[in-house]
C-alpha cells in the first residue's frame, strides 16, 4: 500500500520533468521553430536605434487655462475675489433658517476680499470708486458687528451691496478675465 502512493506522487513528477527535458532538448536549425521566423538579433537593434531617430511630432505645452499670481505675498487678484463673490450669486438665505449666518458672513466676507483686491489692483482704487463706496457704505451700516443677528438685519444691504458690484463688474469684464 506504501509503495503504490509514492508510486502515485511519483509519477506526475516523472512525467512532467521527461516534458521539461524535451522541450528544453529540442533545437532546429532554423531558430525557435518552423512556423515562427528566426530574426537576427542586430536587424532588432537596427530597427530599435531606427526608431530612437524617427523624428515625432513634439508635443507642445500644456496652455495654461489658468493664471496663477506669480508671488504668493502679492494682494489677492480682483479677478479671484470677484469669482468667490459671485459663487454666491445663485444663493439667498431666509433669515433665522441654519444656512443664514453661514450665506451671510460669506458674502461679507467676499465683499471685504474684493475690496482689499480692488484697493491693491495695479489700476488704482479710484478705477473701483464705485465698488469700494458701496462696500464702504456696508462696512459703516453694519458697524462692524459681524454677529449673525446683525447681519441678517442687514440681509438686504449686503445682498444689494453684492448684486450692485456683480452689476458694475459685468460692465467691467477686463478686470476679471
Amino acid at each position: 500500500m506504501l509503495i503504490r502512493t509514492g508510486l502515485r506522487a511519483a509519477i506526475p513528477a516523472v512525467v512532467l520533468g521527461a516534458f521539461l527535458v524535451g522541450c528544453s532538448a529540442a533545437t532546429t536549425t532554423d531558430g525557435p521553430g518552423g512556423d515562427v521566423p528566426q530574426v537576427d538579433p542586430s536587424a532588432a537593434v537596427a530597427a530599435a536605434e531606427a526608431a530612437d531617430k524617427a523624428s515625432l511630432m513634439p508635443t507642445p505645452p500644456p496652455t495654461p487655462t489658468l493664471v496663477i499670481q506669480e508671488d504668493p505675498d502679492a494682494p489677492e487678484l480682483v479677478r479671484d475675489a470677484f469669482a468667490g463673490l459671485q459663487a454666491t450669486l445663485n444663493d439667498n438665505c431666509t433669515p433665522g433658517d441654519g444656512n443664514c449666518a453661514y450665506f451671510l458672513g460669506r458674502v461679507n466676507d467676499e465683499l471685504n476680499r474684493l475690496d482689499e483686491a480692488m484697493k491693491a489692483d495695479k489700476k488704482g482704487p479710484a478705477h473701483f470708486k464705485g465698488p469700494i463706496a458701496w462696500i464702504g457704505t456696508l462696512r459703516t451700516t453694519l458697524d462692524g458687528d459681524v454677529s449673525t443677528p446683525n447681519l441678517e438685519k442687514h440681509r438686504t444691504e449686503l445682498i444689494g451691496t453684492r448684486d450692485r458690484i456683480n452689476t458694475w463688474m459685468q460692465d467691467h469684464p477686463e478686470d476679471y478675465r
